[in-house]
C-alpha cells in the first residue's frame, strides 16, 4: 500500500512541475525554436553543403571530400591556422597571466580601484574594428610610436610590427591583449572576491608568502572561473576576423590571415561556396575541440561530486 501510495503521489506531482514556471517556459519558446532552426539548422546545412561543389549559389552536385582535399592542399589555409595556432597560444597564456596578475593587484584594495578598473575595462566596450584602427596608427612607423620616440633623441630606435611577415602577427597580439585583457580581470577579481578571509589569514598564519598562497591555494579554488576565461578566450581567438582585417588586412601578403577571413573571401568574393563551407566546417570543428573539455570539466566535475 506504501508503494502504491508513493506512485500516486509522484504521478500527482509530474502535472505541477510541468506547469511549474509555465510563464518562463512560453517566454524561452521563441529562444529554442531560434536556436534550433537557426544555429542546429544553419550548421547541419553548411556540413551537408560543404560535401557539394557549390560555386556562387548551393547546388547538389556531390564531390565527396574534394573540398576538404582542396582545403588542406591549400598554402593559404596552412598559412591561415599556423598564424590562428601562433596568436591562440600567445593570447591565450598572456590575456590569463595578465589578466589574473591585474586582478590579484586590484584584490589588495588599492587607491583608486574603480577608476583603475574603469581604466583597465573601457577597451573591452570598443568594437574590434575601432581598436585594430587605433593601433593601426599606433604601430604606423612614419607618425605612431616608432616616430615618438625618434622625436625624442633614440634615432636608431625601430618598431614596425605591422609592415614585418615576421613580426605581423604580434602586432595583432598587441591590440587583442589590449582590448580583451580587462575583460578577464574583472572575471579574475570577482572569482578572488569570493575567497573567504578566513583562508588568507590561516596562510598568514602559517606563514605562507603571498605567492606560494596565490599558487597553492587560491589559483586551484578558481578552478570553474579559470575554466570560463579559457572557453571565453578559446572563442574569441577561433573567431578572430575584424581586427585582422582593420588593422592589416591579411598582408603583408598573407603573413596575417586567419581562418575566418579564408572563409569570408571564399564566399562571398571567390564565389566559391563549397571550399568556403569546408573552410567552416573545420572551425566548427576546433570550436567542438574547445567546448568538449569544457562541459567535461564543467558537468562532469559536478556529477562526480
Amino acid at each position: 500500500m506504501a508503494v502504491t501510495t508513493d506512485s500516486v503521489i509522484k504521478t500527482a506531482k509530474r502535472p505541477r512541475r510541468l506547469f511549474k514556471n509555465l510563464m518562463a517556459k512560453l517566454a524561452s519558446i521563441p529562444m529554442i525554436l531560434t536556436a534550433l532552426v537557426v544555429f542546429v539548422g544553419g550548421t547541419g546545412w553548411t556540413i551537408l553543403y560543404s560535401f557539394t561543389g557549390s560555386r556562387m549559389l548551393p547546388k547538389t552536385k556531390w564531390v565527396g571530400l574534394d573540398q576538404y582535399e582542396r582545403l588542406w592542399d591549400s598554402d593559404r589555409w596552412i598559412i591561415s591556422i599556423t598564424n590562428l595556432g601562433v596568436y591562440g597560444v600567445c593570447s591565450l597564456v598572456l590575456t590569463l597571466v595578465i589578466g589574473f596578475c591585474l586582478a590579484a593587484c586590484l584584490d589588495r584594495k588599492i587607491r583608486f580601484e574603480s577608476a583603475f578598473r574603469s581604466i583597465f575595462l573601457y577597451p573591452f566596450a570598443l568594437s574590434f574594428v575601432v581598436t585594430g584602427l587605433a593601433w593601426q596608427w599606433i604601430l604606423n612607423p612614419d607618425f605612431g610610436l616608432q616616430s615618438v620616440v625618434r622625436g625624442w633623441g633614440w634615432e636608431s630606435f625601430a618598431f614596425n610590427p605591422l609592415n614585418d611577415a615576421n613580426t605581423v602577427i604580434y602586432g595583432l597580439l598587441i591590440a587583442g591583449l589590449w582590448q580583451g585583457t580587462g575583460l578577464i580581470m574583472c572575471i579574475m577579481l570577482a572569482g578572488l572576491r569570493g575567497i573567504d578571509e578566513d583562508i588568507w589569514k590561516a596562510t598568514r598564519v602559517d606563514g605562507i608568502g603571498t605567492i606560494k598562497t596565490y599558487l597553492v591555494v587560491i589559483i586551484p579554488m578558481m578552478r570553474p572561473v579559470f575554466i570560463t576565461a579559457l572557453v571565453l578566450i578559446a572563442a574569441g581567438i577561433i573567431k578572430l576576423y575584424d581586427l585582422v582585417v582593420a588593422q592589416t588586412g591579411g598582408g603583408p601578403g598573407l603573413a596575417s590571415e586567419v581562418p575566418a577571413k579564408y572563409v569570408i573571401e571564399y564566399m562571398f568574393r571567390a564565389q566559391n561556396l563549397g571550399q568556403g563551407f569546408a573552410a567552416s566546417t573545420m572551425m566548427l570543428c576546433s570550436v567542438v575541440i574547445v567546448l568538449i573539455p569544457w562541459a567535461y570539466l564543467e558537468f562532469g566535475g559536478r556529477k562526480r561530486g
